[in-house]
């Protein structure tokens, strides 16, 4: 009778075993946007809806909903402008141009307003609370007036670029949601993982670049909707042209796909996005979608990274083409799928992302970039940001954990957060070791995927390592070090 006791215990054991196992593997609940969104070429507006399905994964009952409106910021008299003096002129090539973002209505709520410190924030009060592990809808409908300026949203002369082109929850802190400012430093988005379903409607002429994986796509007269999926990501982003050709490859099972309309050697930039997406896969850890695009577009700056797209500037030459697209694909592991608090560590994915870049370079010496020469390149530029700043404030401050709306300049913010973090890892670097430094990124990647993580998440995969570096981060993370 004992025996068989044990064998149904045994047995029960195993099952109860297995149903974790199965459990742990199974996707975590997260919150789904189902977006339609139909492009007017000769108004340059975007009507759209969000049908969005919030779940609540935090430890409160949550009444109100925040969303930022990032469109609003390209408004006449904003308070924040998305575009520095300098940059002006190369921002808005026609001159000055206004856009922004109206919210028409929201259902299934109790009401809903505009709010935040720029006319930036959509609150939707609930009908009712919505508790930990529920979930709730509500359906916003709005429209993106877009202005002619070369930037992350608006119509460049070549392109239509819609990034941040729907209302996007803001991200819930221990302090609440938190709201986004649009700062012109530094990429001023906060934003926690979702499942989405975009169908964008566009005249049939137009070819999309998108974030997400065609499922669908139908014609009716002069018009197309393209429906795209996209799972586990931070944001959407859709690039579209009438302009666009395409060169494709297909890496261990990701469809890359480089759009262009004036690169005179596409191949080369392909191979670019080819071979650093293999290269960050194989050291750091998996690329989760399954496809990458790499869009030329019209970009006031070098290029700007989404889940599963980068735009890449139509300005750059040959050298800085090839340096931005592996730049931009880096933050597919630092930004995309490892997320961190751009508004206040903008360093953390930054300087991640150069190091990743120049890591990238030297294992492939076929490009001309060196390791001596990205890190000799930052050295010289940030001693002489120090050495201005010294003259001008009297003391430099370069602590690295400041808000974006704190950097004087985009000079700045582009020593602190590029050049900076930079050195920072390259010193870290210097000082474990290749091998342990490769297996401490690996460890934050595969600790934080998908999460937001925090400076000591990725200070503590390498302070696991035995090695005391506390004082190492502090110095610079402080601005106590002088290099």
């Amino acid at each position: 009778m004992k025996k068989i006791i044990c064998i149904i215990l045994t047995v029960l054991i195993a099952a109860a075993a297995a149903t974790v196992a199965a459990c742990s593997k199974r996707q975590k609940r997260i919150s789904e946007y189902d977006i339609f969104a139909s492009y007017d070429s000769e108004n340059k507006t975007l009507k759209g809806t969000v049908d969005f399905k919030y779940y609540n994964d935090t430890d409160n009952e949550i009444s109100d909903l925040k969303f930022n409106l990032y469109g609003n910021a390209f408004r006449e008299g904003a308070k924040f402008s998305p575009v520095s003096q300098s940059y002006a002129n190369k921002a808005y090539y026609a001159g000055t141009s206004y856009g922004s973002m109206t919210v028409e209505e929201v259902e299934n709520c109790a009401g809903w307003d505009i709010g935040g410190s720029d006319e930036n924030i959509l609150n939707v009060t609930l009908s009712e609370p919505v508790y930990p592990e529920q979930t709730v809808n509500v359906k916003i409908s709005y429209t993106l007036n877009l202005a002619l300026v070369n930037h992350r949203t608006g119509v460049t002369e070549n392109t239509v670029n819609l990034g941040n082109f729907y209302p996007v929850l803001c991200a819930y802190s221990k302090e609440g949601f938190v709201e986004c400012p649009y700062y012109y430093c530094g990429d001023p988005f906060l934003s926690e993982c979702a499942n989405y379903k975009v169908t964008i409607d566009l005249p049939s002429g137009y070819v999309a670049a998108s974030s997400g994986k065609l499922e669908n796509e139908s014609s009716a007269g002069d018009r197309k909707k393209c429906t795209y999926t996209l799972g586990n990501a931070r944001d959407f982003a859709i690039v579209i042209s009438d302009k666009f050709e395409v060169v494709s490859k297909n890496v261990n099972g990701v469809d890359v796909n480089y759009y262009y309309y004036s690169d005179s050697e596409p191949q080369s930039s392909l191979n670019a996005a080819c071979e650093s997406l293999s290269y960050f896969s194989e050291t750091f850890g998996s690329y989760a979608y399954p496809a990458l695009s790499v869009v030329q577009t019209g970009f006031c700056y070098g290029g700007m990274e989404y889940p599963a797209l980068t735009m890449i500037s139509d300005s750059l030459d040959s050298d800085g083409n090839i340096y931005t697209i592996v730049h931009e694909n880096a933050h597919q592991w630092w930004y995309a799928m490892v997320g961190s608090d751009q508004l206040n560590s903008a360093w953390q994915d930054e300087g991640l992302a150069e190091y990743s870049s120049l890591m990238f370079f030297e294992e492939h010496p076929s490009y001309s970039f060196t390791r001596t020469g990205i890190v000799g390149t930052a050295t010289k530029s940030y001693r002489a940001f120090y050495s201005v700043y010294n003259q001008i404030f009297g003391e430099a401050d370069t602590s690295m954990n400041r808000n974006l709306g704190e950097f004087e300049s985009e000079y700045e913010y582009s020593n602190i957060a590029y050049n900076k973090g930079l050195i920072m890892f390259d010193m870290l670097r210097e000082s474990i070791g290749d091998d342990k430094f490769k297996a401490g990124l690996k460890k934050y990647f595969a600790e934080n995927v998908h999460r937001i993580a925090s400076c000591e998440d990725l200070f503590g995969c390498f302070l696991s390592s035995g090695i005391d570096l506390e004082g190492f981060f502090d110095s610079f993370v402080e601005g106590k070090i002088v290099i």
